[in-house]
């Protein structure tokens, strides 16, 4: 399998929809004309591929995801890009009470199937461009919410997506665009809601998600050292949410530990613990360990950005303490 970035598998997946599916259309703030193709360049040559069907949109975060709610109604399959995530607060209304409501409140007689595609999470953007709001969209019934990491699921997880009849916010982190691995060239899809194992330990469970993974990965590498082996549950989707491999692995580590960049309070990571302990509390020989970010507005400067979000080592110290019950 040819190795690719995580930008180039997302427009993999798109190019791929729009061949397959003439309703598939993309729209979205300066995805076109804006360096030739995007801020993050994932559309970069399509709206030349495509003509007509890859537009460039104002400025009006409301207005894309409205219109594409409408259009969705309407039979056709949108993909609307926001530029950042942080500006889908503009949109708030129209994904949580239009887009995620509209199938329920018309008895299932209307489908709304569209993408929001979003980046989030830092990179020197400062705390009011710095933000990933997936426990948010997570919290709302009717809408599904992706967040992967690597490139396979990048590519297979958004073809689903742009198939599915439901909409579907699709998370993208900022630091994972030029990350790279290993993607067929053949047709494949990856299910909504269906976690993964990306690596088999037995002395503790780590359930994490995004950028995140990564982190997770590097630690495991150093603490596998150490005679620590991590098994390590990526989410992928967010909801619906899939634990059932998690509890699995649980019920073998009796030690699980929950990895995520977003604020602690209210998170992902405190709904994945409580279930935890909810389905799996006799197995435990030990609380559940939380690594979040900092409960504060993202610093703009380098050094204290570095400080505000979890990485690597914070994985390995919890990892650590957890197995020498000092946690």
């Amino acid at each position: 399998m040819a190795e690719i970035t995580f930008r180039e598998a997302l427009k993999r997946a798109l190019r791929e929809e729009l061949t397959r599916d003439p309703d598939v259309v993309i729209w979205g703030e300066d995805i076109v004309a804006y360096g030739g193709g995007g801020a993050y360049a994932v559309t970069a040559g399509l709206a030349k591929e495509f003509p007509g069907r890859v537009r460039d949109t104002p400025i009006a975060e409301e207005a894309i995801v409205g219109v594409g709610i409408g259009a969705a109604m309407g039979g056709v399959r949108p993909i609307v890009e926001l530029m950042t995530i942080n500006f889908a607060l503009v949109a708030w209304d129209q994904i949580v009470n239009h887009a995620a409501k509209l199938h329920h409140m018309f008895n299932g007689q209307i489908k709304v199937p569209m993408v929001m595609r979003s980046p989030a999470g830092f990179g020197r953007t400062a705390a009011t461009h710095s933000q990933n709001f997936d426990s948010w969209l997570a919290s709302v019934p009717g809408l599904k919410v992706v967040e992967p990491a690597t490139p396979y699921d990048a590519k297979g997880l958004l073809k689903a997506a742009i198939r599915d009849d439901d909409p579907v916010f699709f998370i993208e982190h900022l630091q994972l665009y030029g990350t790279r691995g290993e993607v067929p060239d053949t047709e494949y899809l990856i299910p909504l809601g269906v976690s993964e194992r990306k690596r088999e330990g037995r002395h503790l469970t780590v359930v994490t998600w995004g950028r995140m993974l990564v982190e997770t990965m590097k630690a495991a590498k150093v603490l596998s050292g150490e005679g620590i082996e991590l098994d390590v549950i990526d989410l992928r989707t967010l909801r619906p949410m899939d634990l059932s491999l998690a509890m699995q692995s649980v019920k073998r580590t009796n030690r699980a530990m929950v990895v995520e960049e977003g604020w602690r309070s209210m998170g992902i990571g405190a709904e994945v613990a409580a279930t935890l302990q909810e389905q799996v509390f006799n197995y435990l020989d030990a609380p559940i360990a939380r690594v979040a970010g900092l409960e504060v507005p993202m610093p703009y400067a380098k050094n204290l950005e570095r400080a505000t979000v979890p990485f690597s080592d914070d994985v390995v110290a919890a990892a650590r303490a957890m197995m020498t019950n000092q946690y």
